[in-house]
Formats: structure tokens, C-alpha cells, sequence
């Protein structure tokens, strides 16, 4: 089981998105995604989502908001549990450069036409009209999203 942060930082209407191209035998290689990173040992979610924040982008995230948990099954790989978040406030300067790829602000409603994986589509979307945590279940056959589901903790 492998667990990762993924985190959405805004800013006037705008995502900070990362383009993966620096690392070979990357499974996001040429995909836009957003920032975050794999757990280290006894991190929760919020432990690691700040560091790996601050790390990319040179960005320290004041107040990163817990939005749901991403479940991927991929044939033949590791499940994978990735924590979701956004952040719109953060400090410090955003950096030149990141090892992974090239760093860029993309207006929200551009962002569905990059080269992005179909889960990401799904989530992205509900980053924008709910507020509610969410669960959503993603089964992929090598690059190809063949199931999801979608799950909403009970209303209060």
C-alpha cells in the first residue's frame, strides 16, 4: 500500500500545476498534476502535505483544506491512497525551477485541456462544486480509467 498527498494550490482563479518531464520511468511523465508526494514513516496526511508543498514550489502552505481521499487500483500495481487537498494561502516565492518539471499557474477552467489522467478529471471537477469530503475510487487498466466510484460522507 502506498500512500501520497496531492494538494491544488490556488490563486486568482488560477491552480499551480506541475508538468512532469524531468524524471525518467515516471508513471506521470508528460502528465500536468498537482503538487504532493509519498508519506514518510509515522507522517499524517497534513505532515506531509507541507513539506512536500514548501519542497516543489517554494511555497509554505498556511492552511491546506483536507478535501477527500483518491483510491487508485491499477492492474498488476500497488493500491495506491492518495489524501487530497487545496490550499489558497500559502508564503514565500514561488521557485524556478522543481526536479520534477516545470511549475505553472493555469487558469481553473484551462486546466481540463492538459494532458491530464481521466481520475484527475473527475476530482478536479468536484474540487470546484463540493465542499463536502468525498471518497472516489479509481481502476485503471494501464492508462485507461475502466471504473470509479464516488462516495459522500453522510450529511450531519
Amino acid at each position: 500500500m502506498i500512500q501520497t498527498t496531492l494538494c491544488y494550490i490556488e490563486r486568482d482563479g488560477k491552480y499551480l500545476m506541475l508538468h512532469r518531464t524531468k524524471k525518467k520511468q515516471d508513471i506521470n511523465h508528460d502528465k500536468w498534476i498537482g503538487i504532493g508526494g509519498k508519506f514518510e514513516a509515522g507522517e499524517s496526511p497534513f505532515d506531509c502535505v507541507r513539506p512536500e508543498g514548501s519542497g516543489k514550489t517554494g511555497l509554505t502552505l498556511i492552511s491546506p483544506f483536507y478535501r477527500g481521499i483518491i483510491t487508485f487500483v491499477s492492474e498488476g500495481g500497488e493500491t495506491e491512497y492518495m489524501h487530497l487537498f487545496t490550499a489558497d494561502r500559502f508564503d514565500g516565492c514561488l521557485s524556478e525551477t522543481c526536479d520534477e518539471g516545470e511549475l505553472a499557474w493555469v487558469d481553473k477552467r484551462l486546466v481540463y485541456d492538459l494532458a491530464l489522467w481521466e481520475g484527475d478529471r473527475l476530482f478536479l471537477s468536484l474540487l470546484d462544486t463540493e465542499k463536502r469530503f468525498f471518497s472516489l475510487k479509481l481502476i485503471y487498466r494501464g492508462d485507461t480509467l475502466i471504473s470509479h466510484t464516488l462516495e459522500f460522507s453522510a450529511d450531519e
